[in-house]
């Protein structure tokens, strides 16, 4: 989604379409965003912001995307091309030193190459490109409808669950399903189970092999539970997960360790390999909970979203996001998701411009009275873990006052009117 908000082809929710001569159940995918006003509730942290504060806001960011996208040129696409030769690179003299790597040093250099060109593939290039902030440049080997990464979920479904649903519906609890991937509790407001008492230790597995919980994720199979998604759909994704775990396999775990052989370290190299995607697993998980759980970022009802103008959008990507301070290295390996505030608001953007784009961000944010989370990896690494052992936990009861009378139960709310693209 962005923020421009390109009107697509639309149909209400739940409604049965004819595509390419058949009937079938769409699944709703973006909000219908207000053209003026704002919701009946607006989130705590903008609750002193009128109606007509938010539409400028929602105007200055506007014109920083318009401005950012009428300069985009040579130097940006040297820029990914250039990243992309270096982890090629990378990847090739890693894979190459694990041949040797029987020797301790070429197993160390061998491992810390390829780690490091996964992380560049996955963070930098992968993620970025299937957001399609390459697009522009029309090389149909650098673009969103081509490129498969490294990574065990399939592109296509991935961007699904993330393009399509993260990014739409940024920490609205019951519509981002990245609020604890359907399984860690990670907001005071979900639901205690006595199942989120594993919170730590389903997190502490999940790290490591970070890809294949992404891929289950992805499945979508509360979907498939609660009916939004067919058991038809589902088939058709697993073996499209199926085919990509094949190749992933294949590349990392049989075709370098079978290279290896004529050399005697089969077993080295399949170790080394098999240490790279998990540091490059640990590595992603803990850019992607600085960006979206350390102390600070805020969770949503569906109450804050009613109502939501293009400004109100924009404020709950802010609100919702937190940036990691550090180098240019640190930009780099993290994809640029160091700048998750900036990337939320422009997902389609080049990454190399969001260290530009987050200087106009942060005193939009101050004169605006908004928090701008940010701070060093560790820190938000360390409170986004001090959170997942907190929730683990049921909550406190809270105390009534003396002589309280229970109030009634509110009736729950109707669905948020949404609209979905068709095809």
């Amino acid at each position: 989604m962005t923020a421009t908000m390109n009107r697509p082809t639309t149909a209400p929710t739940g409604a049965r379409v004819a595509v390419d001569g058949a009937t079938t159940t769409i699944r709703p995918r973006k909000p219908i965003l207000a053209s003026s006003g704002g919701p009946t509730k607006r989130p705590a942290a903008a609750a002193h912001l009128s109606d007509a504060d938010v539409e400028r806001l929602g105007q200055e960011l506007d014109a920083v995307r318009d401005r950012i996208i009428a300069s985009r040129g040579a130097k940006d696409a040297a820029y990914i091309r250039r990243v992309i030769r270096v982890q090629r690179t990378l990847e090739i003299a890693g894979r190459a030193t694990l041949l040797l790597s029987r020797r301790k040093s070429a197993f160390v250099a061998g491992t810390a190459m390829l780690s490091v060109a996964k992380i560049l593939e996955n963070m930098e290039i992968g993620h970025n490109v299937l957001h399609g902030q390459w697009d522009w440049m029309r090389d149909p080997d650098i673009h969103s409808t081509t490129w498969e990464w490294d990574f065990v979920t399939p592109a296509a479904a991935w961007k699904h669950t993330h393009n399509d649903l993260h990014h739409t519906w940024t920490n609205v609890l019951g519509k981002d399903k990245d609020v604890g991937y359907s399984t860690l509790r990670m907001a005071e407001d979900q639901p205690w189970r006595p199942f989120n008492l594993l919170n730590p230790a389903i997190n502490a597995v999940l790290a490591p092999f970070f890809e294949w919980g992404i891929a289950i994720y992805d499945l979508e199979l509360e979907a498939v539970k609660e009916g939004e998604k067919s058991k038809e759909a589902l088939k058709k994704d697993l073996k499209a997960v199926g085919r990509k775990v094949v190749r992933q396999v294949t590349k990392d775990y049989v075709a370098t360790p079978v290279a290896a052989l004529p050399f005697g370290s089969s077993k080295q190299a399949l170790i080394g390999t098999f240490t790279a995607n998990a540091i490059r697993n640990v590595w992603a998980h803990s850019v992607i909970f600085c960006g979206h759980f350390p102390d600070g970022v805020d969770t949503f009802t569906e109450e804050e979203i009613e109502g939501e103008t293009r400004g109100d959008w924009y404020i709950r990507q802010m609100l919702g996001s937190a940036n990691i301070s550090g180098s240019k290295l640190m930009h780099l390996m993290t994809g640029n998701l160091s700048h998750q505030i900036e990337h939320h608001c422009f997902p389609d953007l080049p990454s190399n411009r969001y260290h530009e784009v987050a200087v106009e961000m942060r005193e939009i944010c101050q004169r605006y009275g908004l928090p701008y989370t940010t701070g060093p990896i560790h820190r938000q690494v360390g409170q986004a873990w001090a959170k997942v052992f907190r929730l683990a936990l049921p909550p406190r009861p809270k105390a009534l006052p003396k002589n309280a009378v229970n109030a009634p139960v509110p009736p729950r709310r109707a669905a948020l009117p949404m609209v979905a693209s068709v095809g």
